[in-house]
């Protein structure tokens, strides 16, 4: 049977880093940055946390590593697009090229080895019901965060600065000060994101092993519209793609063509929400 339990269970690990990096991505967005580089905050956290589990033996210090580094990460992007107020498109695109070359350089640099780094010493993240606590995690930050940016003054504001920063400022409400914290809260998920990919899902780092999970991410708070609740139920079919993909690869189907299946469902779906917002907003007497 294709469709069981065990597919669903491997969706919902695979649904783990997309689920996080989107949240991040969410916030940015509520608060008016557009923020596609999710991909290389992710992948500076699966290094930091491989790194520094590696050097500790302490998985849960390997977390809270790779949220630290990926949160000065975003730095990059909250000067370059907020202080100095640069193109945010650019910058997040910068921002996933140098990740892959930087953590391919220190890759090398501290191992000494190139395309993989695995040890069995390399502590990896608990099982807890056959899921990492990060999973349980991703899940109560989609309740947490839909209540914070519907419901608190913290998230009406965020939603203010992101839709009319000249009023927001007028109020008394600093566009500068919620945007920097908006993008740390998207470094700091991300970090989490890259933690669970390289120490939950596998217990080990190769050179950009986030494989497009950041754009994927970037895609599901498109489709989710940016609430928390439309990210969860789109990193879920993202999730369903890639837990297909390998359950295919299973059945004999070429590798390459496996992997494809969430960029496909990722096309697909691009493709329906378009048309539909199309068809939305087109004019009542246009012509069919």
């Amino acid at each position: 049977m294709f469709f069981d339990s065990d597919l669903l269970l491997s969706a919902l690990r695979a649904l783990t880093p997309i689920l996080l990096a989107a949240l991040g991505g969410a916030i940015c967005e509520r608060a008016g940055v557009f923020n596609i580089g999710l991909e290389g905050m992710m992948l500076m956290g699966c290094f930091t946390a491989v790194t520094t589990s590696w050097f500790t033996g302490s998985a849960w210090l390997g977390v809270l590593a790779a949220a630290l580094a990926a949160a000065v990460y975003s730095l990059i992007l909250a000067v370059g697009a907020v202080t100095l107020r640069g193109d945010a498109v650019v910058l997040g695109v910068a921002m996933n090229l140098l990740a892959v070359g930087l953590t391919g350089f220190l890759l090398r640099t501290v191992f000494g080895v190139q395309g993989t780094f695995d040890d069995p010493s390399l502590t990896g993240l608990p099982l807890i019901g056959g899921f990492t606590p990060l999973t349980y995690l991703s899940w109560a930050a989609v309740a947490v965060a839909a209540v914070l940016l519907s419901r608190h003054v913290w998230g009406l504001r965020l939603r203010g600065v992101g839709e009319a920063p000249d009023a927001a400022a007028t109020l008394g409400v600093s566009p500068v000060r919620y945007r920097y914290g908006a993008i740390l809260a998207s470094g700091v998920l991300c970090g989490l994101a890259g933690a669970q990919l390289a120490l939950g899902n596998v217990t080990l780092f190769t050179e950009n092993m986030t494989a497009g999970r950041g754009w994927i991410a970037v895609v599901a708070v498109m489709l989710g519209r940016a609430a928390p609740v439309g990210v969860l139920l789109a990193a879920l079919l993202f999730g369903l793609a890639e837990a297909a993909g390998f359950r295919l690869q299973g059945l004999g189907l070429p590798q390459q063509a496996t992997d494809a299946a969430p960029y496909v469902v990722t096309l697909g779906a691009l493709f329906l929400t378009t048309a539909r917002r199309r068809r939305r907003t087109r004019p009542s007497g246009a012509a069919s």
